[in-house]
C-alpha cells in the first residue's frame, strides 16, 4: 500500500462525496479544518440524478441550513419549483399538494401554520425541490472554494484506527487523518470495516424507478395507483415508479433490470397488457430499514445513509443526512480545536439517533399502509379521511416539512431545542445572514453590557450580536448553536442565571 502524501495528516477524511459528505466537508472547512473527501465514482454525473425521480424535496431544516450558509441562493431549480403557496382554504385558496404519506396527498391550504408561532415572515421557503445533481454541483463548488481536497475514482476499501488517528486505504493508496467519517451510502465500507451494528427490519417490496417508452400509456391510470398486486405511478409520460411486494427479492438478487422484466412487473401490478418498447434507465430500491446503534466508534463516525437506510418515500433520506452533517460538523471541529466541552461529540449520536429512528418508523408505517391487501386498503381510506381534516393536514405537514423536528435540550423556554427564528434587524440584516460564518451567537435584544462582557470569555466560538428586531417574539436574549439550534432563551432578566449552565454544554470557556 503506497502512502499518497507522506507528510500530510488531514484533520478529517470523509468517505463519500454525495450531498451529505460534501455538506459535512463544507462545515468542517468553514471552521478551518483540513478535509480530504474520497469518492469511488470517477464522475459526479449520473443519468438517474437528472431524471424526475432524481428530484429531491428539501424540507424546512434543510432549506434553512443551506440558507444560513449562503448556499440556497446558488440553487436555481428550487426557485422554479417552490412548494405551493400556503393560502388558507378559508380565504378561498385552491387545494395545493403539500406532500404525501404513503402516496396520500395532504392539502397545504388546510395546514394551520399558527401551530409554529416562532416562524417569522421573511423566513426561507418551507419546502423546495432540486435536482440531486445540481445540489451536488453547488456543494462541490463551495467545498473546493473553502479548500476541501476532493479525490474521485478512489473507493475506500479499509482503514486502521489508533488512539490518535486513522489510516485510510483507497484505490491502492493510504491517507492519514485524525478522524474518519463514513458518508459512503447504504452499503458503507466504513460501517462494515468499523464493526458498527446495523439493526433493523427486512424489506417487504422491491421498488423500481425507470424511464421508458410506452406504446400504449392510455392503459395506465393517472396518479399513484394501489392495486391487489402492488403500486404503480406514472409521474410524467414515460417515468415509472413501481412497488412489487416480493420481499425485496429482485433487488437483493442484484439482477440486471431489463425491459422485459420491467414490463412483466408493470403488467402484473397494473392488470393491463401495456407494452414497454424501450428502457432507457432504471434502478431498484427497497424498504429495508436499518440504523447503526451508535454513530461513533473511536475516531470513526457515520452520517447519512451509512448510518441509516430506509425506503426513499417522500425524500426523507437526503434531509436526514444533511441534518446529520449540520449537527456533526461544528462538534467535530470544536473537538479538533480542543474547544469542546466534555461529551460534546457524543451528543451527535444522542441527538441524531432518535431523529433517525423516527424517520425509519415513518418509512415503515408508509410501507405497511401500501401493502396490497383488503385490510390495508381499508386502513388507507381511514388515514386519507383524517389527512383531509385541518388537524390531520397540520400533523402530516409538521412531519413531512420537518417543522416538528427538535432536540430535547435542557431549558424552560419552549423555543429551546428548535431552529432559531429568522429575526430581521433594523438595518435589514437577518439572523440567517449572521450565521454564514458557522459560529455560535449570543443574540441580545437589550444591548446589555454584562452579556457582551460575558461573551468574551468564549473567544471566537461565540459572537455577540445586539440590536432591535422588527419582531422579537417577547424575547430578551437567545443563545444559538452553530447549527442554528436554540440552546437557551430568556423572556425575562430572571432567566439569565441559566445562561452559564446552558453555554457550558456546547462551548468551552477560554477561562477554563
Amino acid at each position: 500500500m503506497e502512502s499518497a502524501q507522506k507528510h500530510t495528516i488531514y484533520d478529517v477524511i470523509i468517505a463519500g462525496a454525495g450531498p451529505v459528505g460534501l455538506f459535512l466537508a463544507c462545515e468542517l472547512a468553514l471552521a478551518n479544518c483540513t478535509v480530504l473527501l474520497l469518492e469511488k465514482a470517477e464522475s459526479p454525473h449520473s443519468s438517474l440524478k437528472q431524471l424526475p425521480f432524481g428530484m429531491r424535496g428539501l424540507n424546512t431544516p434543510s432549506v434553512e441550513a443551506l440558507y444560513r450558509r449562503g448556499l440556497l441562493e446558488e440553487l436555481e431549480i428550487p426557485k422554479r419549483l417552490k412548494a405551493p403557496s400556503f393560502v388558507s382554504s378559508k380565504q378561498g385558496g385552491r387545494p395545493q399538494a403539500g406532500g404525501h404519506f404513503a402516496g396520500i396527498q395532504f392539502d397545504s391550504t388546510q395546514v394551520d401554520l399558527s401551530q409554529w408561532p416562532y416562524r417569522l415572515p421573511g423566513s426561507p421557503e418551507l419546502q423546495l425541490f432540486s435536482e440531486l445533481e445540481e445540489l451536488e454541483t453547488v456543494l462541490t463548488r463551495r467545498a473546493e472554494a473553502v479548500g476541501v481536497d476532493i479525490k474521485r475514482g478512489l473507493p475506500t476499501t479499509g482503514f486502521q484506527q489508533s488512539t490518535d488517528g486513522v489510516l485510510v486505504q483507497a484505490g491502492g493508496y493510504a491517507w492519514q487523518g485524525k478522524w474518519l467519517v463514513g458518508c459512503d451510502g447504504g452499503r458503507s465500507v466504513v460501517r462494515k470495516v468499523g464493526g458498527f451494528d446495523f439493526a433493523g427490519t427486512e424489506p417487504e417490496f422491491t421498488g423500481y424507478s425507470a424511464q421508458v417508452d410506452i406504446t400504449d400509456p392510455e392503459q395506465l391510470k393517472p396518479g399513484r395507483i394501489l392495486t391487489p398486486a402492488g403500486m404503480y405511478l406514472q409521474s410524467q409520460p414515460g417515468y415509472l415508479v413501481l412497488q412489487d411486494f416480493d420481499g425485496g427479492a429482485f433487488h437483493d438478487a442484484k439482477k440486471p433490470v431489463t425491459r422485459e422484466h420491467v414490463q412483466q412487473v408493470l403488467r402484473r401490478i397494473s392488470g393491463t397488457n401495456v407494452t414497454i418498447s424501450a428502457l432507457h434507465v432504471a434502478s431498484t430500491w427497497t424498504d429495508r430499514a436499518r440504523q447503526a446503534t451508535t454513530y461513533r466508534n473511536g475516531r470513526v463516525l457515520l452520517a447519512g445513509d451509512a448510518a441509516h437506510i430506509h425506503a426513499p418515500l417522500g425524500g426523507q433520506g437526503l434531509n436526514l443526512g444533511l441534518g446529520d452533517a449540520l449537527n456533526l460538523g461544528w462538534k467535530l471541529a470544536a473537538t479538533l480545536r480542543e474547544q469542546a466541552p466534555v461529551g460534546l461529540l457524543d451528543s451527535y449520536t444522542a441527538e441524531r439517533h432518535p431523529i433517525g429512528a423516527q424517520v425509519l418508523d415513518w418509512s415503515r408505517a408508509q410501507a405497511t399502509l401500501m401493502r396490497p391487501t383488503p385490510q390495508t386498503h381499508a386502513l388507507h381510506a381511514i388515514i386519507r379521511d383524517l389527512m383531509h381534516t385541518r388537524d390531520g393536514a397540520t400533523y402530516f405537514a409538521g412531519r413531512v416539512w420537518g417543522l416538528s423536528t427538535h432536540y430535547h435540550l435542557e431549558g424552560a423556554h419552549p423555543l429551546v431545542g428548535y431552529s432559531v427564528p429568522n429575526f430581521e434587524f433594523e438595518d435589514g440584516t437577518t439572523m440567517g445572514q449572521l450565521m454564514r460564518d458557522g459560529r455560535g451567537i449570543l443574540l441580545d435584544f437589550t444591548q446589555s453590557d454584562s452579556l457582551q462582557t460575558w461573551t468574551r470569555a468564549y473567544g471566537r466560538q461565540l459572537k455577540y450580536v445586539s440590536g432591535r428586531a422588527t419582531e422579537q417574539l417577547g424575547l430578551q436574549a437567545i443563545l444559538v448553536r452553530p447549527d442554528g439550534i436554540v440552546a437557551w432563551a430568556a423572556a425575562h432578566p430572571s432567566d439569565y442565571h441559566d445562561l452559564q449552565h446552558a453555554a457550558a454544554q456546547w462551548f468551552r470557556s477560554c477561562l477554563n
